[in-house]
């Protein structure tokens, strides 16, 4: 019988290690989706009081928990019984990142606000039902961004056992929430940390000069992320084109990878910003 509880535990120390060399090899796949995780979700993070991004950043947080969760057993599923579909899903989710790419964009270059930009300690108070919808339309991104990641960690153990599968795609998911989210978390209280050790050491020194930076720096960060972020999502939109539509990887297969992922993504999202706007205008006529 003891030989029977130590044979257990010897099958699951292997699994363990399985999963541990699995979960390496997964991570370091998705670690460029990862770094436009990253950017994106950082620059929806901001914009709030700075009383209030602590808590919207955990609301998106606990969204993109609720995202692994449905969606880790649901490509389990479907790689086993039908896995056409989650290509069809990707190439939709590309069409969204794609759409609000563009978006964005066109809102930069045609609806910019004419009000002067008056720094990080001057951002305007947002409230309860605009606040909800920056929330809503992070987690409905982290949503999408959740998708490929799963996919490409569920790729890299295609040819292991179904334990395996589970843990390592199950493991990847929680790294990629608690490192992403971790990351903004420090991100958007970059000032306030400055503000703190600024105030610490009386405006004198190195801490304070430390702190100064770091203030500064938090508004440049931002636009930085907000300019990343956009390019990100088109970019992520255009590698889910290319790598599952065959015809696409073909026709652009004599393009850099960068360059055809950035045109096709650029165009979905132009086409699905025309769509949406011609089939608005359409529905006004009928009411």
């Amino acid at each position: 019988m003891a030989s029977g509880f130590f044979a257990i535990l010897d099958d699951i120390g292997a699994l363990m290690d399985d999963v541990a060399a699995t979960t390496k090899v997964a991570a370091s796949k998705t670690s460029g989706i990862l770094g436009d995780d990253l950017a994106v979700n950082a620059e929806k993070a901001t914009g709030f009081l700075a009383s209030r991004e602590l808590p919207v950043l955990w609301s998106i947080t606990k969204g993109s928990l609720v995202n692994k969760v449905i969606i880790v057993p649901i490509a389990l599923l479907l790689n086993a019984f039908f896995p056409i579909a989650i290509k069809i899903i990707l190439v939709l989710g590309g069409l969204y990142l794609a759409f609000e790419g563009v978006e964005k964009i066109i809102e930069y270059l045609f609806h910019r606000s004419k009000v002067p930009h008056q720094g990080i300690t001057a951002r305007p108070e947002m409230d309860a039902a605009a606040e909800k919808a920056k929330i809503k339309a992070a987690v409905a991104t982290d949503f999408i961004l959740s998708i490929e990641i799963v996919i490409i960690a569920l790729g890299t153990v295609l040819e292991k056992t179904l334990p395996v599968q589970i843990l390592t795609v199950t493991a990847v998911a929680l790294l990629a929430t608690v490192g992403v989210y971790g990351i903004v978390a420090l991100i958007v209280r970059m000032d306030d940390a400055g503000f703190h050790l600024m105030k610490q050491s009386n405006n004198k020194g190195g801490l304070s000069a430390l702190g100064g930076i770091l203030v500064k720096a938090l508004p440049v960060i931002i636009k930085l992320l907000g300019f990343v972020g956009t390019i990100a999502l088109i970019l992520v939109a255009g590698g889910i084109f290319l790598h599952n539509i065959d015809y696409l990887h073909h026709l652009f297969s004599k393009l850099p990878s960068i360059l055809a992922e950035f045109l096709l993504g650029l165009a979905a999202g132009l086409l699905t910003v025309v769509a949406l706007a011609g089939g608005k205008r359409v529905l006004s006529l009928f009411k």
